[in-house]
């Protein structure tokens, strides 16, 4: 950290997370930036810029409803510059093409007057201010959906309870997508409206399996996220199970898929007597759990490919691939994958069908089964750098794919890595152009005799960035395009001359 650093600390100024993300991605671009972040002043985001060597004394002062910019720069006078930069983006107008500004709520109070027929609030604000909005939203009608995390364990249990107690669905906190009646909220993608219903305490697990049920042509009555944290015992589920009650109740869901990681085993034994209270068939997605007793209206599978599958009535999807077919032999002594991920639940489902092919696999997220990261290891690694420990004061990877630049060119480097394994996640609140970003990563860093580059690309052609686009710039990088996230895990395998005993992306019931 030798370049110099500056804060610039704006009082009572608010910007939700991802437009901050957003600023501080494209200062840090900027010329001669080593790195950038703007930040509410909450003592978790500031110890987050003080790790990241972006606080100094003034914005230390900084109290939860103050905004920090910090920016570190190969000079003084270039850091003032690019802050004086970040100061005129914070101050241009909302507005488009120099139109007047529209008028916009500053509280939940205000916006209900503007729009009385609200009946969802969308909180993305600092941890330690979300659990109160939450019920300020919640206590005036209202269901919650809480893209902000870091907000405590406790205060997530009763805000819950309360929310039941009123009837009305609190998705998160750290609920990063939902579609809710056909509209995209947070990181979601455009898919049609349809039968299915999914709930899920994952992110890119929703949004694989919705793109997946569109690819099949099929579609979303909704997609309900509840939070990583709903299916722990301390909470019990309350918010999935809220949510079956309302796909169960609804008249245009015929099929209900749940898509986790295993719950605690009280709260799977609730939700499985819950579903088979139902009249409609489920498909269950909980990866890596096993022995699961499924009531006779329910099917479990170990993929989000799979589920997709199962939701569609059992409609093949990449008919025509063939992982044996289509492999690319992985060069000579480098028996390892890597896998680059940015979304985790796609690190986890490509964790089950390494297993299912009987091979040891490491992860910083590992299912049950897989061993802990080792950073030194041989064998194969698969990391999800959307985890805590790669975006504390930076941006997540789906919105800044820099974040995975560096632990690309190692693999690129690296003598023990045969195949490089990548997701590249669009729709609304993404990266404008991931596949974009990632060509002249590998163009630069590639050498001819260098590991095989596999992807999958999950979204629809109908996201802002175009899922055949962006598959299509990936292609022209020399990247080895999967039709999905299970299938290039696949390829990966068959690349080293691994072949699975049997299909691993299916288990029936």
């Amino acid at each position: 950290m030798s370049g110099l650093v500056i804060n610039e600390v704006r009082r009572g100024f608010y910007l939700d997370s991802v437009a901050l993300m957003r600023l501080s991605r494209g200062i840090a671009e900027r010329d001669g930036v080593e790195e950038a972040a703007l930040m509410m002043g909450t003592p978790a985001n500031k110890r987050i810029m003080d790790d990241a060597g972006l606080l100094t004394a003034t914005g230390q002062a900084a109290e939860g409803g103050d905004l920090v910019i910090g920016i570190r720069a190969d000079s003084h006078a270039r850091a003032k510059e690019v802050l004086q930069e970040a100061l005129s983006e914070l101050d241009k107008p909302a507005g488009h093409g120099g139109a007047a500004v529209q008028w916009r709520p500053r509280t939940t109070r205000a916006a209900l007057k503007q729009a009385p027929d609200s009946n969802l609030a969308l909180i993305s604000v600092p941890g330690d201010f979300a659990a109160a909005e939450a019920r300020k939203a919640l206590r005036r009608g209202l269901h919650v959906m809480m893209f902000s995390d870091n907000v405590s364990l406790a205060a997530e249990v009763a805000l819950k309870q309360e929310a039941k107690t009123l009837g009305r669905l609190v998705m998160g906190p750290d609920c990063g997508t939902a579609i809710i009646n056909g509209v995209p909220l947070a990181f979601a993608n455009a898919v049609p409206r349809g039968s299915v219903g999914l709930i899920g305490a994952s992110g890119t697990g929703l949004q694989e399996v919705s793109c997946l049920i569109a690819q099949g042509g099929g579609g979303l009555s909704h997609a309900i996220g509840v939070g990583g944290r709903d299916l722990k015992e301390e909470v019990g589920g309350m918010t999935t199970l809220m949510a079956l009650d309302a796909l169960d109740a609804d008249p245009g869901t015929k099929h209900i898929v749940l898509i986790s990681k295993p719950p605690a085993a009280g709260v799977a034994a609730r939700l499985l007597e819950r579903i088979g209270a139902s009249g409609k068939s489920f498909t269950i997605c909980f990866i890596g759990a096993s022995d699961l007793t499924l009531p006779a209206n329910a099917r479990s599978v170990d993929t989000l490919k799979a589920a997709a599958e199962d939701a569609l009535g059992g409609v093949a999807l990449g008919v025509g691939f063939d992982p044996v077919m289509m492999a690319a032999r992985a060069p000579a002594g480098r028996g390892a994958v890597w896998g680059l991920f940015t979304g985790g639940t796609l690190c986890a489902e490509a964790q089950v069908i390494f297993q299912a092919a009987g091979q040891v696999v490491a992860s910083n997220a590992p299912i049950p089964g897989a061993s802990p990261l080792d950073p030194g290891g041989s064998g194969h690694q698969l990391i999800d750098l959307g985890a805590d420990e790669f975006t504390r004061g930076r941006p997540h990877p789906m919105i800044d794919p820099t974040v995975r630049d560096d632990a690309l060119v190692e693999a690129l480097a690296s003598s023990r890595v045969g195949v490089i394994l990548l997701d590249v996640v669009v729709g609304f609140g993404a990266h404008a152009d991931p596949a974009g970003h990632l060509a002249p990563v590998l163009t630069a860093h590639r050498r001819a005799d260098g590991p095989v580059v596999i992807a999958s690309v999950t979204g629809t052609d109908a996201d802002p960035q175009g899922r055949t686009a962006q598959a299509a710039k990936l292609e022209a990088a020399g990247v080895m395009v999967a039709p999905t996230n299970a299938d290039a895990a696949t390829l990966a395998l068959a690349c080293l001359g691994c072949v699975p005993g049997r299909d691993p992306t299916n288990r029936s019931a």
